[in-house]
Parts: C-alpha cells; sequence; structure tokens
C-alpha cells in the first residue's frame, strides 16, 4: 500500500467552507475527489499537522481533528528536527519555511513515499524537489514525492 503524509493544507481544503475564489474552490474539489480513495493509501500526518489544524475557527478545526482520526500519527523525532534545519540552512528552504522543512524531514525519515500539500511555494514545487532530494538522501533516507491532490488524483485513473 503506498504512504501517504497528509500535510495542513490537505486537511484544510477537506473542512473549510466552499471558496467563492475560483482557484479555491477547484482545489477544495480536487481534494474532496481525492480524498474519496483515501482507503488506497497508508496515511499518515504528524503531531505538527494536529497542532496547526487546532487553530483557528473552533468548528473548522473540529472538522479537520475528525478527518485524521485513525490515521497513523508519525513520531517526532530529533534526527527530524537536524534534517529539517539542514534543508533550511544548506537547502532550497528559507527559514520562515521551517515547519515546512519539518513535515518533509519527517515524511523522508518515516520513510513515506508521498507527501500530499497545497503548499506550492515551499513543499510541492517542482523547482526545488531536486536540490532537497539531494540533501535528504546525503542524509540516508528518500524524499518523498512533494505533490497536490491535483497530481497525485491523476493516480488513480
Amino acid at each position: 500500500m503506498i504512504s501517504v503524509y497528509l500535510e495542513t493544507s490537505v486537511l484544510s481544503y477537506l473542512a473549510s467552507k466552499p471558496s467563492s475564489d475560483l482557484i479555491i474552490a477547484a482545489h477544495q474539489k480536487v481534494t474532496h475527489d481525492w480524498w474519496l480513495h483515501r482507503r488506497k493509501y497508508d496515511l499518515a500526518t504528524s503531531p505538527i499537522v494536529e497542532r496547526e489544524i487546532n487553530l483557528g475557527d473552533e468548528r473548522t478545526a473540529q472538522r479537520r481533528i475528525d478527518l485524521i482520526k485513525g490515521v497513523r500519527l508519525l513520531a517526532v523525532t530529533l534526527e527530524s528536527y537536524k534534517l529539517a534545519e539542514v534543508l533550511v540552512k544548506k537547502g532550497p528552504l528559507p527559514k520562515k519555511a521551517d515547519v515546512d522543512a519539518l513535515h518533509i524531514s519527517l515524511a523522508a525519515i518515516h520513510g513515506i513515499e508521498y507527501l500530499l500539500s497545497w503548499n506550492c511555494k515551499h513543499i510541492a514545487n517542482v523547482f526545488i524537489q531536486k536540490d532537497l532530494a539531494k540533501i535528504i538522501r546525503a542524509h540516508g533516507y528518500e524524499c518523498p514525492v512533494l505533490c497536490t491532490p491535483e497530481s497525485m488524483l491523476e493516480l488513480n485513473k
């Protein structure tokens, strides 16, 4: 079974009210379509995501929390913090993306195959994946495929 790390933005799109912004609404629709196939995957997330989804509107936060019930929770380790730090200091991620680096390092350290995110600036960004993969490989891990639900939905066709 293919393993998938659920990053916060995916859960936010699933739990939020339909947007009047056409691009966001399309992302929400695609995310809901992908979610229908979730049982094909070994889903995982982290305490970092748990903390992030608890923020904001209480009702929406509860919907996000309900979505990850039964989803495997990955341990945050010293090694994941160290790798995230390297991804920022020596890699393509800026200091302000330190939490994004931690999502990536957690998925890599735990051997997760795909990291699902709508964060196309610091995570699902094709222009930085090669540099991230090189650094992660140099530390003895494989970089997960960093993708959006839209690109992963193509796998289901």
